[in-house]
């Protein structure tokens, strides 16, 4: 979907475009940030692209099946994020008048933005389940490091500072742990649509959680937190690019401010 030369926080800025030639479509445009695109096990990729121009706007979007080595598609960069490549990268990729059957298109033509919010929802959980994972293995390492050290002729586990941090980690990660239960117990009970605001709530909570947890073990490690002898600056890393990934917290904050105006209204 995440185009280089748009804001994709708006999917329906989409501009890579997926023309009918017979029975075929032709694709052309660039997206960036496939994650996983770059592995010997992609075989297959959903491109999300624009059918019908002048539909309303989130009808105008498609999305067809593209084997990765059809011609016309090539990985032109792998970028790095945060100095890290994660397995099959977040690459690049130009479609240059790539041609695929009209059967590979998932569907019906003008239900790509649809398809795309129904899988982000749940998607969403996913990220957030990990991140609680990372924010749970900082503190396990922010206390087995706190007995480990000794500064000021005591362990820092007796230092008030980091006993705070301790603390507050553990309270925070509940918080965000008990509302993504909540939020999955949701989406299985009254679907997605109506879980919409848990999930942007979510989505912007367990993120913050991780760069905050991250940055206190980081703090408390030293510059040793730094390097890649621990798991620690990854994980910072990791949550703040989940901050932008499946959506930006502005737009996420956006939607649960929505959804608070409206609902005391008439």
């Amino acid at each position: 979907m995440t185009e280089p030369a748009v804001a994709s926080s708006d999917a329906t800025n989409i501009r890579a475009s997926i023309s009918r030639d017979g029975d075929d479509y032709v694709i052309n445009g660039r997206k960036w940030f496939s994650s996983g695109a770059a592995s010997d096990r992609c075989k297959l990729s959903i491109v999300m692209g624009v059918t019908n121009p002048d539909a309303d706007r989130t009808h105008q979007q498609s999305m067809v099946i593209v084997p990765m080595d059809t011609p016309g598609v090539v990985i032109e960069r792998e970028p790095e994020v945060f100095g890290y490549q994660d397995r099959g990268g977040h690459p690049q990729i130009l479609f240059d008048d790539v041609r695929v059957p009209v059967s590979n298109l998932l569907g019906e033509e003008g239900g790509g933005f649809s398809i795309a919010q129904a899988r982000l929802g749940p998607g969403r959980i996913h990220h957030c389940m990990r991140a609680i994972g990372a924010s749970e293995r900082c503190l396990d390492l922010m206390i087995e490091r706190s007995h480990e050290r000794v500064a000021f002729g005591k362990p820092l586990a007796e230092q008030g500072v980091i006993r705070e941090w301790i603390a507050d980690s553990r309270i925070e990660i509940e918080q965000v742990r008990l509302l993504v239960l909540k939020t999955a117990w949701m989406i299985d009970n009254v679907g997605t649509k109506a879980a919409r605001t848990e999930i942007a709530a979510i989505k912007v909570a367990a993120p913050n959680l991780l760069t905050r947890v991250a940055d206190r073990a980081i703090q408390l490690f030293g510059a040793a937190g730094f390097t890649p002898d621990f798991p620690l600056a990854e994980f910072y890393a990791m949550g703040r690019w989940l901050r932008i990934a499946d959506g930006p917290d502005e737009v996420h904050r956006r939607s649960v401010a929505r959804a608070e105006l409206g609902r005391l209204q008439g």
